[in-house]
């Protein structure tokens, strides 16, 4: 991806990430012995323009989440390349392109201004001992930005935005619902203004009309903020709903990558095919083929050869089993890793 940017082809970019992996050691024995490894994130490399939304899907365990905090080196990597476009570390205050993995613990600190994240369980990622207007403060606090009347002020207007209001802020995450935690935890995100937010799963855990409203609610404050979101999901209609771009993850690797609308209408990878053929078509006549993949998804600390998918896969050949496909460009902003992505006519939605 580095070189995408470098050749002009991609513009606007903040964030830049290629070759990013991500493996978790088996240990085993009464010493411990790494024994193999858990290839989480296996060679990831996706990017994200000023102001739009990637949408990072697959089936569980396919390494979203996983991929999603390495970016921000909530998990050290193993290998590649983070490069984010940050003003908080450019001495004359213009955005430079700087690599997140290179960092020390001081300069990672002040990056964490620029880069927020929204999490899933919006119980689990709020402090109950805390009210509502500390949790909104504390990254304020963190960062040494806290100022007694200013910050108050600001906390209100962030309360009052994502739909509450200022009599909640003594209040306790407890004494709401999990749709109004969830907009806690969305102001709790926008308290630093940040440049890029990292949105993990934010609405799996709500009910269907509340998930709806939570979804126009992220896109108001993206054009209000000018915020970019990398949003993981596994329900493709959402990912639908709320993405400018979308890039489909299997087990730790980037498959296919492209503009939503093309996306969904011409994939390019069997594994987009078949699981566009699952999403729910809202016309009860319309009739499509269910493409029901065999076996089970693969085992990331134990692999297949070639590429990932091929045991899976209804159009594999001799080749899929040997040679792991390059991850490459195929039409322009349309990236698919699979040998025969220009022969197949693959059915989208």
């Amino acid at each position: 991806m580095a070189e995408v940017a470098q050749n002009g082809k991609v513009d606007n970019l903040l964030l830049d990430v290629h070759g990013l992996k991500k493996y978790f050691p088996i240990q085993k024995g009464l010493l411990r012995r790494v024994v193999g490894y858990v290839k989480a994130v296996d060679d990831v490399s996706l990017y994200v323009r000023e102001g739009e939304t990637l949408g990072l899907v697959g089936e569980s365990g396919c390494g979203k989440t996983t991929a999603s905090r390495s970016i921000i080196r909530l998990y050290e990597p193993t290998a590649g390349q983070v490069l984010f476009k940050s003003r908080v570390l450019s001495p004359d205050g213009q955005p430079r392109m700087v690599n997140l993995l290179e960092l020390n613990r001081e300069q990672m600190t002040k990056v964490r201004q620029e880069i927020a994240m929204i999490f899933q369980d919006p119980i689990n990622s709020l402090n109950p001992r805390m009210t509502v207007a500390d949790i909104i403060a504390e990254p304020l606090v963190i960062h040494g930005k806290y100022q007694k009347g200013r910050s108050e002020e600001i906390i209100v207007n962030l309360l009052e935005r994502v739909g509450l209001r200022a009599d909640h802020l003594r209040r306790y995450p407890h004494e709401f619902s999990g749709g109004q935690r969830q907009r806690i935890g969305i102001a709790r995100a926008l308290a630093l203004n940040p440049r890029l937010v990292l949105c993990d799963e934010p609405v799996s855990a709500l009910d269907v009309s509340i998930q709806a409203q939570t979804l126009n609610l992220l896109q108001d404050l993206q054009k209000e903020f000018n915020l970019s979101y990398l949003f993981v999901a596994h329900d493709l209609s959402v990912v639908q709903h709320i993405s400018d771009r979308v890039a489909v993850m299997y087990v730790g690797k980037v498959a296919e990558m492209a503009g939503a609308e093309e996306l969904y209408a011409n994939p390019l990878h069997p594994y987009t095919e078949a699981l566009l053929s699952a999403v729910p078509k809202p016309d009860p006549l319309y009739k499509s083929e269910r493409i029901i993949m065999q076996g089970d998804v693969a085992d990331p600390a134990h692999p297949p050869s070639g590429c990932y998918f091929h045991p899976r896969c209804r159009y594999a050949v001799d080749r899929c089993k040997t040679e792991a496909p390059a991850f490459r460009e195929l039409k322009p902003d349309h990236w698919v890793a699979c040998h025969r992505a220009e022969e197949l006519q693959l059915k989208g939605i």
